[in-house]
């Protein structure tokens, strides 16, 4: 790919996660402004730990390939790249296999003769444990040192890549890059600092634009469009009804971050403490002032899922004044009575299996953060069992069943009768996962963790 000079890169961003869904008109607005690049995360951890120890997608197969119609077609009419990160939710390797698949199969139907790259960012338990022997993993808080054993107990693990590998997709010639785990930033900085845009106005840019219409005053408007030169960047929506402000452009540094101000990347850190955020009219935003500073370590931030246990949910309802009157204590005892007929009937001492007791519409999302102030109107209950093994699990809700049901306060003279969401009560959810690792390795290149494959796509039809 050529590194001759250019004034300025343009990147469209269509949605905040591919399979999201966008307008196809804002796709041929942002080619109408002058794209370079297309680029769009694939995936996220925000979904829970299942995506990555599962390896399974979040999204549709059918989800994915409705996006990646348009934009397929899209960089070939326009004949620049299309740039997908965290391929799969979570990046593993069968995450980034299966975008290829669908991405084969639509450029096929389509006639399409894009060059794929797959990047692949899974990481091996040993050669982690060796870099651990060897001093180069460090934790990050609120984590302390990592255990070699915390590894191996890992169903996958994955190494969050910056820019460089998408680069060195690029320049070796892929058309269409299918990234792994990656930062979500490097999705869309990768191409600009090819083309030699300045390091800070780029990096800040792709921070804005990670998560499509969330930096302008319609969220669920869609796509961005940045364009990116040597003094700064622009910003303005793809959708004509919506508006980019200093304001809202500003606040997206506060989403995800610890430090509003700084953000670190594997290549550095980004600084935005002089950033100059101005109207350029009612919809485009002007951003200068940007910095990044260029740390001595380049680190790969680490990703660790494991089984935890397999889950068996169930989740009743109450309308009974009395008891909503008393909830709390009608909570408590529902927990003492699941533990001695657990014990009673199943000889499983509490230890051997865990529950939790979650009051939807009193307490649930907040808990004691947030503490109830008078009775509720009424109040769902979610029992989630999590034991070793799937019939465990399902055996301790399946004791629990009737007193969900028919659990009277200790001064009622009567049975209550609540209500069951669904028949059978109890959902089997299977392996229920953690993240165990918030740890970075130090890299002894920018490239050395992630292994890429270039395929020549011949043209079909």
């Amino acid at each position: 790919m050529s590194h001759e000079p250019v004034d300025s890169v343009g990147i469209l961003v269509p949605s905040g996660m591919l399979g999201a869904g966008f307008a196809e008109a804002t796709v041929e607005r942002g080619l109408a402004l002058g794209a370079d690049v297309i680029a769009v995360d694939g995936g996220s951890t925000d979904s829970g730990p299942y995506y990555l120890g599962a390896s399974t997608p979040k999204t549709t197969t059918a989800q994915v390939a409705h996006d990646l119609r348009i934009l397929l077609k899209a960089a070939a009419r326009a004949d620049i790249p299309l740039i997908v990160g965290s391929c799969g939710t979570s990046g593993t390797d069968s995450g980034v296999d299966w975008v290829a698949g669908i991405v084969a199969g639509i450029q096929a139907e389509e006639g399409l003769a894009l060059d794929v790259a797959r990047i692949y960012s899974e990481q091996d338990a040993g050669t982690l444990t060796r870099h651990l022997d060897a001093g180069r993993v460090h934790p990050l808080p609120p984590l302390g040192a990592l255990r070699a054993e915390t590894l191996e107990s890992c169903t996958h693990i994955v190494g969050m890549m910056g820019h460089e590998p998408i680069v060195a997709a690029l320049e070796a010639g892929a058309r269409v890059v299918l990234a792994g785990r990656a930062t979500d930033t490097a999705v869309a900085a990768a191409y600009p600092l090819m083309k030699g845009m300045p390091a800070g106005p780029t990096w800040h840019a792709s921070k804005i634009v990670e998560c499509g219409g969330q930096c302008t005053t319609n969220p669920r408007a869609g796509g961005v469009f940045a364009t990116i030169d040597a003094g700064g960047f622009t910003i303005e929506p793809l959708d004509p009804t919506a508006a980019c402000t200093p304001d809202s452009v500003a606040a997206h540094m506060l989403y995800e971050t610890a430090d509003p101000f700084r953000m670190r990347e594997p290549a550095g850190t980004l600084d935005v403490r002089e950033a100059r955020y101005s109207a350029v009219d009612d919809r485009i935003v002007r951003v200068e002032g940007s910095r990044f500073h260029t740390a001595d370590q380049h680190t790969i931030k680490l990703e660790g899922a494991r089984i935890t246990g397999y889950e068996t949910m169930s989740f009743s309802a109450i309308r009974d004044p009395h008891i909503l009157a008393h909830i709390e204590e009608w909570a408590g005892l529902l927990r003492t009575v699941i533990e001695q007929r657990v014990k009673q009937t199943l000889q499983l001492p509490l230890g051997s299996y865990e529950f939790d007791i979650r009051l939807y519409g009193y307490n649930a999302v907040l808990e004691e953060l947030d503490p109830a102030v008078g009775p509720p109107r009424e109040v769902g209950v979610m029992l989630l069992v999590n034991a070793p093994d799937q019939d465990t699990a399902t055996a301790v809700a399946k004791v629990a069943n009737p007193l969900m049901l028919h659990l009277p306060t200790p001064d009622m003279d009567y049975l209550p009768s609540l209500a069951f969401a669904t028949s059978p009560a109890e959902t089997e959810r299977g392996p229920s996962y953690e993240f165990v690792l918030n740890h970075v390795v130090d890299s002894p290149t920018p490239t050395a963790m992630f292994r890429t494959v270039v395929e020549e796509t011949k043209r079909h039809g």
